[in-house]
C-alpha cells in the first residue's frame, strides 16, 4: 500500500440521513513525490468547452475526469489521491456531487473537507475539486 490510511469510515455512516456512498478517512500519511492539482469542475481540460452547464452530476463527471487523467499524467494514479476539497455554489449539491464522487473514488478513502462558496469563476460552474496526491517513491 502506497499511503496510510487512518480511521476509515464510510458517510453512510456519518451522514446517515443522506444517501451520500463515500469512502473517507481522518488521516493519511503519505511519503513520496506532492503533487497539487489545480481545482477542476465542469469544463474540458483540452478544449476548454464548459460540460454540463448548471448540472452537478455532469460537472463532476468532468472534474473527476480530469483529475485522473492530470494524475496519469503526472505518473500517478486514483490510489495516490491524499487530500481534496470540494466547494459547492449550493448545499443542495451535495448529495449529487458527492455520490458522484464516490463512484469515481470507491475503495481511495482521502480525507475531504467541502465548503459551500458563493459562486466559481464561471457562473455556470456549480462546483469544484482540488486534489493534492502523493506518488510513492516506488511509482
Amino acid at each position: 500500500m502506497a499511503h496510510e490510511r487512518f480511521r476509515k469510515f464510510n458517510t453512510r455512516e456519518t451522514y446517515p440521513n443522506q444517501s451520500i456512498d463515500n469512502d473517507l478517512c481522518q488521516t493519511v500519511k503519505a511519503r513520496g513525490t506532492l503533487v497539487f492539482l489545480r481545482g477542476q469542475v465542469g469544463q474540458d481540460i483540452d478544449s476548454f468547452d464548459s460540460v454540463g452547464d448548471g448540472d452537478p452530476v455532469a460537472q463532476t463527471d468532468q472534474a473527476m475526469k480530469n483529475v485522473l487523467q492530470l494524475l496519469e499524467e503526472a505518473g500517478g494514479k486514483k490510489e495516490h489521491i491524499c487530500r481534496m476539497q470540494v466547494f459547492l455554489t449550493d448545499r443542495a449539491y451535495r448529495d449529487p456531487v458527492y455520490q458522484t464522487i464516490g463512484k469515481w473514488l470507491q475503495g481511495v478513502y482521502p480525507v475531504s473537507t467541502g465548503l459551500i462558496v458563493d459562486g466559481l469563476a464561471r457562473p455556470e460552474w456549480v462546483m469544484e475539486i482540488e486534489v493534492t496526491a502523493v506518488i510513492p517513491d516506488e511509482a
